[in-house]
């Protein structure tokens, strides 16, 4: 679910200001999965600009807040999240925890790095949706670490139904400040792509597995 649209067009345009989204859809990424993109993310860029990291900790903060309140904790995805979930827990003068892909293999093994005690609330926050099992290993984790997860924020996006599906077997509520379509408005609106360059966008998304450019 979006936070709102103008909030949503201006995260989209941040991001494709900074680089921190990049599009080539004549000479596509590789993804770590082998999957062949018009598209990279890296929202860790973020953190580099202050007017941009600002824009993005409020609206994630004041957000957590709408929905959950600030009887919580906050915790990030490691390790595109731990610096933006950092913020938006210094903004709402809450405890802060981040969660490891996995335990770490020597001193105490931990998975999770901070306090947070067991039965208590927790708000996750992630940089980058995409199929959402790595966003949802980190929900597990916290959930066998007897922690009540409300729900997860993300800065963004790319709005893949088999991660809709994933989030939805695992009963894990997702918002997003932007996702894919926004992009592609603000990106379209902007003169950044073509018509051309849009079509192939929008067919990426329908089968990231087996597209091919």
């Amino acid at each position: 679910m979006i936070y709102s649209k103008q909030t949503a067009a201006t995260t989209a345009k941040f991001l494709l200001q900074i680089n921190a989204i990049k599009l080539n859809p004549e000479n596509p990424f590789i993804w770590a999965s082998g999957w062949k993109s018009p598209i990279y993310c890296d929202n860790r860029l973020a953190l580099s600009y202050p007017e941009v990291r600002e824009f993005l900790a409020t609206n994630l903060a004041e957000q957590v807040e709408k929905l959950y309140g600030k009887e919580l904790t906050i915790a990030g995805v490691a390790t595109g999240a731990i610096g933006i979930g950092m913020l938006v827990a210094q903004k709402l003068d809450l405890p802060f925890v981040y969660v490891r892909p996995e335990p770490k293999k020597h001193g105490r093994k931990n998975q999770l790095e901070g306090h947070a005690p067991a039965g208590k609330p927790i708000v996750v926050i992630e940089d980058l949706i995409s199929t959402g099992k790595s966003s949802l290993n980190a929900v597990k984790a916290l959930k066998e670490e007897g922690l009540e997860v409300l729900g997860m924020l993300a800065l963004f996006s790319y709005g893949f139904d088999v991660a809709e599906e994933n989030f939805k077997l695992n009963e894990v509520v997702l918002h997003t400040l932007s996702d894919y379509d926004h992009l592609l408005l603000h990106a379209k609106a902007e003169n950044a792509i073509t018509a051309e360059q849009l079509t192939t966008l929008s067919s990426w998304r329908k089968d990231p597995a087996n597209w091919t450019p």
